[in-house]
């Protein structure tokens, strides 16, 4: 009895979640995996931040500013696909590692950098440390229930904190070193984080398996019309993130007047919410569900964004008495209460879209993890550059929440015809007998 019990195959629930043999050893690697993606992500931000002294010794315009600080979320976007299904295929453990110290070298040779194109070249390989997302997510989750993958993805996607983490040591190292000491001290950053890494991590338990799956039964889950649905919502979430943490130092210093250590820490504000709640959004995601709270984080934004996008305005109006002039402006304190607001919501509406992932594709978590992620990257990629050419053109700073206030209305659009409306409506008459 005892040899049939050992040859006899384990459950899938035992196989695929690791938590039913050793607790300890699934949150070691829930904690591990959220450190090593914290440090990763400050490091795929780092422009956000050096990038301001850059665009006055290089002498930038919007455009080509946009496009310095975006161009490492275009090489962290594309990754996320194929590393993803490297994950599902020779596991998490090995390949976060090696990503961590490949990444190093690029990073560090961003501080031998002098002229324009070669810091887009060079930011271009070292955005790869933004496909960590890919890894880490179905690695982590693969350690635990469904029941439970809503609160540890949620909990490894708090490590998005590395971009306020960003927004706190890089002044720092700047003001006193320059900022060629900031990619150097991060490349250093990305060697200790692996050899940590790789030390408190585990072989993650179902990835490695030999399939018979050929590459087109393991890409056909892509034809699935919900996946590019979750594609846009994490375009919008994620992306919007994204280009924020690296807008918005700069938006403060030009358009309050703040300088640069000053501007960093109130874009923090944004920055801070948005990674740690996300594991608060995770466990609301499992209790509510993903569709309920990423309905009401959409009107959220919605909201946010309406009040931040009004530009600082004079209105001149003739009265019996003469012209009196009145002044409308969001002020820096309202400002980043709203800011704070919308990081709130982003983080919450990152949390429910990997939710819908873990609960719609559990098969399948490492290709749709990468196809969803690279939608969010590509989104945090392209719209800095899209705001600075707005800029240039409309010469409104606030019409990059312009541009996000639209983005929001196409989400809301598509979650009510395709969830509100079916759940109110189709499902009821379904009910019926």
């Amino acid at each position: 009895m005892a040899a049939m019990e050992n040859t006899m195959p384990r459950p899938a629930s035992q196989t695929r979640s690791g938590t039913q043999g050793d607790s300890r050893t699934s949150y070691s690697v829930l904690l591990v995996s959220t450190f090593a993606f914290t440090v990763c992500f400050a490091v795929w931000m780092m422009f956000g931040v050096i990038g301001v002294p850059l665009r006055h010794q290089l002498g930038l315009n919007n455009t080509q500013f946009g496009l310095l600080t975006s161009t490492p979320v275009l090489f962290g976007a594309i990754m996320r696909l194929p590393l993803g299904v490297w994950t599902d295929r020779f596991g998490g453990r090995a390949v976060f590692t090696i990503l961590l110290l490949a990444a190093s070298i690029p990073v560090f040779l961003v501080s031998y950098a002098d002229a324009y194109w070669q810091f887009l070249a060079i930011g271009l390989l070292l955005g790869i440390v933004g496909a960590s997302f890919a890894v880490g997510t179905p690695y982590v989750a693969r350690f635990f229930p469904k029941e439970k993958r809503g609160f540890a993805m949620g909990f490894f996607g708090a490590g998005t904190t590395g971009a306020a983490l960003n927004m706190f040591v890089a002044p720092q190292i700047l003001g006193v070193w320059g900022w060629q000491a900031v990619p150097r001290a991060y490349a250093a950053a990305l060697l200790v984080t692996a050899a940590i890494f790789w030390v408190f991590s585990a072989p993650d338990p179902g990835a490695g398996t030999k399939t018979q799956l050929t590459s087109a039964q393991r890409f056909a889950v892509l034809k699935d019309w919900r996946v590019w649905k979750l594609c846009q919502y994490y375009s919008l979430t994620f992306g919007g993130f994204a280009a924020l943490s690296l807008w918005m130092t700069e938006y403060y210093a030009h358009e309050y007047g703040f300088d640069l250590k000053s501007a960093a820490m109130l874009a923090a504000a944004f920055a801070l919410p948005a990674g740690g709640l996300r594991a608060f959004g995770g466990w609301l995601s499992d209790r509510f569900g993903a569709q309920q709270l990423t309905w009401w984080v959409l009107w959220v934004a919605w909201i946010a964004l309406f009040l931040l996008s009004y530009p600082q305005t004079e209105l001149t109006v003739k009265t019996i008495d003469g012209a009196v002039t009145f002044s409308i402006a969001v002020v820096p304190l309202a400002f980043t209460l709203l800011l704070f607001l919308l990081g709130t919501a982003l983080a919450f509406g990152m949390a429910s879209t990997f939710k819908y992932v873990g609960d719609d594709f559990p098969e399948s978590m490492g290709v749709v993890t990468g196809m969803v992620g690279l939608a969010g990257g590509l989104g945090g990629f392209l719209l800095p550059i899209i705001w600075g050419a707005l800029l240039d053109l409309l010469r409104v700073r606030s019409s990059c929440f312009m541009l996000l206030y639209g983005v929001v209305w196409v989400s809301l659009i598509l979650i009510y015809f395709t969830e509100v409306r079916r759940y109110e409506f189709i499902e009821p008459h379904r009910a019926q007998p």
